[in-house]
């Protein structure tokens, strides 16, 4: 795709994404991995070497399959497709520390919703909810450059549950002082969609834009 292509492209994702929220909103919750940041193919890169690592050969799909879920809950799914023992813990660390030193800094915007950010910032409360690690998702933010504007960020650990329960967008509500009724969720799998309806959110899925 050229320059111009992608910029006509963008433009129209854009004003689409700006149709589909505009209502009496008084905040935006957006995930990361996916949604803001179109890293995904790094992702599920990072899931395969770790687990090749190990002697287990998976197909990348699975990662799309469970998107929006913590990295542990999906190396559980992975074991219980391929007969796999990874430990999920374990197997997090070594993802985590693969794609930190060898991935995020490649990290590409998905530019249409980070303008939607951009452009809402100080207008709406902003937030980011994600199943990702607070260190990973921090550096992502900082990647696109636009860490400064996001006022709360709810990561993997700050739940006992993560997606798709609706603890992480309701802590987030709350630290925004938002109730959830008034908040908007920008997601881009089903994981995350269960979670907003379960929190009394309405969302938007970006990646069917």
């Amino acid at each position: 795709m050229t320059e111009d292509n992608f910029a006509i492209q963008n433009k129209r994702l854009y004003e689409q994404l700006l149709r589909l929220t505009a209502g009496d909103y008084q905040a935006f919750l957006y995930d990361c991995d996916g949604t803001l940041a179109d890293n995904m193919q790094a992702h599920k890169d990072t899931y395969v070497k770790v687990a090749a690592g190990q002697g287990i050969t998976i197909d990348p799909a699975i990662v799309d399959e469970f998107a929006g879920l913590p990295i542990p809950a999906v190396v559980v799914e992975i074991n219980k497709r391929y007969g796999s023992s990874f430990d999920p813990e374990a197997f997090e660390r070594s993802k985590s520390e693969l794609f930190y030193h060898e991935f995020i800094s490649e990290t590409k915007p998905v530019q249409f919703v980070v303008d939607h950010l951009v452009a809402h910032a100080g207008k709406v409360r902003i937030g980011v909810v994600s199943g990702g690690s607070r260190k990973m998702i921090q550096k992502t933010l900082e990647v696109l450059q636009i860490d400064h504007l996001v006022e709360v960020l709810v990561c993997a650990d700050d739940t006992g549950k993560g997606k798709p329960f609706p603890d992480p967008f309701l802590l987030a509500a709350e630290k925004l002082g938002v109730a959830p009724e008034h908040c908007l969720v920008f997601e881009d799998g089903v994981p995350g969609v269960q979670a907003a309806e379960a929190a009394g959110m309405q969302w938007v899925r970006v990646d069917e834009i």
